[in-house]
């Protein structure tokens, strides 16, 4: 055997690993698991949940329980230098706790006391002493940049957290964090991540031309819009069985008529490709859609991921994108409708002289598979 022998084929396109950001040096699969459904803390809220033999199952194949059934996971395996682990904070994590009824305002926000708190928790639920990936979980309006910037870049110092990231945050304080973070020594964001799909496009205005300026990766969530990307037979047996569906960005679980028309759209294109489910064809649009993606995939079974990771295999044509996108159009609003998104030279330009446009940056395609 060649020393330099390379590796038998990975099972999966979960072992073509990816980097993670032209600003992050590390190497990731390029699906993240999301934890948020690990356990039964959301499961109020309408997000379901798990047992931890079925949580522990589904890890085989946001939240303080997440956090404790991983650590436990990770730890009886001996694998916790095999995983790249995210977690945020922000959100209160005593808000649920019954002792916890005095100042629980000291738990939440982006401020350097939530911080410490969270953070510290989040270690002793994970069983771990560095986090990969740190995340700021969405922006309080009361913190500075400053503040936050110092903070995160402390717990980078220590060696208690490698990378850093920010979700569900204007552009334009990311863009000031990152500057202030530069102009000071600092360790910059390296992801973003916020909500996204084929039918809710809003993230595609300002989001993805900030992350591809910053050199940022994106974690888009609610890629299969919380479920409601189903074909019409799913919904049948769903309301048979009780099943159901999340309900925790609307109080009805059925679909509305938008979703219908988009998850019609997804099942034609899916027969079109010989897919068999249509989630995987709606993680393929953002995988499709521009560099540097890592979609956040959830589920409370380990066939939903099996059926997730079909979506590594697809490949859509520019055609098959157009058509996705125009049963639900998209207004980027203005100044977008005005000056465009960079990815062609507008008329005003095109009088002065004949131009070639630099390409941007393109989503990696799937390797076809050897016979």
């Amino acid at each position: 055997m060649a020393f330099y022998s390379r590796p038998p084929p990975p099972p999966t396109g979960l072992a073509r690993y990816r980097l993670l950001s032209p600003t992050a040096g590390v190497h990731v699969s390029p699906i993240q698991l999301g934890a948020m459904s690990i356990g039964d803390a959301w499961a109020n809220l309408g997000m379901g949940s798990m047992d931890k033999e079925s949580s522990f199952k589904l890890l085989d194949a946001q939240d303080g329980t997440s956090e404790l059934f991983i650590g436990e996971w990770a730890e009886k395996r001996g694998i916790r230098d095999r995983l790249f682990i995210a977690t945020k904070y922000t959100n209160n994590f005593r808000a649920r706790d019954p002792n916890a009824t005095d100042h629980k305002i000291l738990f939440a926000g982006n401020n350097s006391k939530s911080l410490k708190l969270s953070f510290k928790e989040s270690l002793k639920r994970l069983r771990t002493d560095y986090v990969d990936l740190l995340y700021v979980h969405w922006w309080d309006w009361d913190t500075g940049v400053e503040e936050v910037m110092r903070a995160l870049h402390h717990l980078v110092a220590s060696g208690q957290v490698l990378y850093l990231g920010i979700s569900d945050t204007p552009a334009w304080v990311v863009v000031k964090a990152n500057a202030f973070a530069r102009a000071n020594s600092l360790t910059p964001f390296v992801i973003y991540q916020g909500a996204w799909n084929v039918l809710d496009r809003a993230f595609e205005r300002e989001i993805i031309p900030m992350a591809r300026s910053e050199g940022m990766a994106l974690a888009p969530w609610n890629v299969v819009a919380s479920g409601k990307f189903r074909t019409d037979a799913e919904e049948e047996e769903r309301a048979k069985t009780g099943e159901k569906g999340r309900t925790i960005f609307s109080p009805e679980w059925l679909r509305n008529d938008n979703e219908k028309k988009v998850s019609a759209a997804l099942e034609k294109v899916a027969q079109e490709l010989g897919v068999k489910h249509i989630t995987s064809v709606a993680i393929a649009y953002v995988l499709h859609k521009t560099s540097y993606v890592f979609p956040i995939i959830g589920g409370r079974k380990v066939e939903h991921l099996l059926a997730n990771v079909e979506a590594l295999d697809i490949s859509l044509t520019a055609e098959q994108i157009k058509y996705l996108e125009s049963v639900v159009p998209f207004d980027a609003g203005f100044p977008h409708n005005m000056v465009g998104d960079g990815t062609f030279y507008r008329s005003i330009w095109e009088v002065s002289g004949h131009l070639d446009r630099q390409p941007l940056p393109q989503a990696i395609t799937p390797i076809a598979k050897k016979v």
